[in-house]
């Protein structure tokens, strides 16, 4: 079957059965976004929709608007005109042939949190969280998590488990996404109006899981690479599954424990996009932060295109024009090889993560209001999953705060900007470079030159303003510079404001993950 065929098939008689359902359904109902404690987007038009029976009038009154509608094929959708941020608690009342009170509703700045597991890592398992979970209480910072879902067909509602808005509390925090908190933790006094976020990400998972099907396919490499391959790994699953089960029910019939777990599915293209963000949208939003990439490191050439194509998808399908989208990069992570610092930094090598943190910069230079916040120094050598998740939502909140605010204040460590020559010496030029420094006093380290060779070698640096001076004496005619281009890389250069340079080649040389 084709995997055209496969994406749709599965629950197209279960969506019809929640279409019919909703049909016959007398009360008027909303949207499960829609809920006591929510946060109405400030300053753009605000969708509101919901369920009634057809032909039901149905009218939706908040902060002195009224709005009046016709229910259609089971739906209703209003939209308020936009509203001013307040943290006063309202009622937002839906009313037709029954009426809905929903209260506590503010007015302030809504998020999307996304991504695998560092963005799905919880607040109680961060670094020394116990202070910042008794201290997190604050009415005007709002949380939502949405519940995980797979689904082959896109869907307008989410799944059946229980949603709710709630305020930040020691209760409601523990569990929340920590990238997703500290975000809005660092955010919300900034702006002084209420923060919203909305928490929807799931471990593991490779970006085009949260693409839609129609872009995948407008990409004909994307059909080849990603969707193609999935019908033969699809088979493998259900041939593994099917012996899983035979042998579990023969251990069964002998009276013998099973302690075999079930082989996991693999990942079907889209089924998170159609599952856990397709039924948020048009909820209106300010932006998203992401924190994704471990998965599609292998094939970070992609991302390249891929990361684009998503964002562009998102935008599209929200349709409420290019809101910001703000990602994390890669930690530094030395892939469980236990090897030694010296060991590590015995010589320059090639890496795949080096590449996918390419990408991520390549897509926030080529696409407007992206940005990607640097966490070289808050990495785990032996951990996937470091566990200092505050410097990230943090240095997310900057990003937030010039990128969709437009605020004066410093979100970036130092980037490239140009080179320079003097005789066997080239000169790096940074951008965001003022008080330029080493975070531990030492000379910067990470360099490496190579000639036209492409051979590389470690080179010696020294700081001269918002410049670096780099040698190599194995390298007397340099051409290209890397900086921290290694799965773990080991840095230390820092600006005034304390974040990390990023890393950064300027060569052009076939990477080992472009096919």
């Amino acid at each position: 079957m084709h995997p055209a065929n496969l994406l749709r098939g599965a629950l197209v008689a279960f969506t019809g059965l929640t279409l019919g359902l909703g049909l016959v359904r007398a009360d008027v109902s909303l949207h499960s976004l829609f809920t006591d404690h929510a946060v109405l987007q400030q300053g753009r038009p605000v969708p509101i929709w919901g369920r009634a029976a057809d032909g039901e009038t149905v009218t939706v009154e908040f902060g002195g608007q009224s709005v009046s509608t016709v229910a259609q094929n089971g739906r209703w959708s209003v939209r308020l005109k936009p509203l001013k941020a307040t943290a006063q608690g309202r009622n937002l009342q839906v009313r037709g042939h029954n009426t809905v009170v929903l209260s506590d509703v503010v007015v302030g700045e809504v998020w999307i949190c996304s991504g695998q597991s560092n963005m799905e890592w919880p607040l109680t398992a961060s670094f020394e969280p116990a202070a910042d979970i008794a201290s997190s209480a604050n009415p005007n910072l709002r949380l939502f998590t949405v519940t995980k879902r797979r689904s082959p067909v896109p869907q307008t509602e989410l799944h059946h488990a229980a949603h709710a808005w709630g305020t930040a509390s020691p209760e409601a925090v523990r569990r929340f996404s920590a990238v997703g908190y500290y975000f809005g933790r660092d955010l919300q006094p900034a702006l002084g109006v209420p923060v919203g976020l909305i928490h929807t990400s799931w471990g593991g998972s490779p970006a085009e899981v949260w693409m839609s099907e129609e872009t995948i396919k407008d990409n004909h490499l994307y059909t080849r690479d990603i969707l193609d391959p999935y019908v033969p790994t699809r088979r493998a699953h259900e041939a593994a599954l099917s012996k899983w089960r035979a042998a579990k029910a023969a251990a069964e019939a002998k009276g013998e424990k099973f302690t075999q777990g079930a082989p996991g599915a693999p990942w079907c293209p889209a089924e998170l996009y159609n599952g856990m963000l397709r039924p948020l949208m048009p909820y209106a939003i300010a932006g998203a932060i992401w924190y994704q990439g471990e998965s599609n490191a292998g094939r970070a050439w992609q991302y390249r295109s891929l990361f684009a194509d998503m964002i562009h998808n998102w935008r599209r399908d929200w349709n409420q024009g290019d809101f910001p989208f703000l990602a994390v990069q890669l930690a530094p992570w030395d892939k469980n090889r236990k090897r030694s610092i010296a060991d590590i930094t015995a010589k320059p090598v090639e890496s795949d993560w080096a590449e996918l943190r390419e990408a991520q910069n390549h897509v926030a230079e080529t696409l407007p209001r992206v940005g990607v916040a640097v966490i070289t120094d808050v990495g785990d050598k032996d951990d996937i999953h470091p566990n200092r998740k505050a410097p990230v939502g943090a240095r997310l909140a900057l990003l937030a705060q010039t990128i969709a605010y437009e605020k004066a204040v410093e979100s970036s460590g130092p980037t490239y900007a140009s080179q320079g020559r003097s005789g066997s010496t080239l000169i790096l030029n940074l951008n965001h470079a003022r008080g330029l420094k080493t975070s531990d006093g030492a000379a910067p380290k990470g360099f490496a030159l190579a000639g036209k060779d492409g051979v590389w070698h470690w080179a010696t640096a020294e700081i001269s303003g918002s410049s670096v001076r780099l040698n190599a004496s194995q390298v007397p005619h340099p051409l290209y510079i890397r900086y921290g281009w290694d799965d773990f890389p080991v840095l230390n250069l820092i600006n005034g404001s304390g974040l990390p340079a990023s890393p950064f080649r300027t060569d052009h040389f076939r990477g080992v993950t472009q096919n």
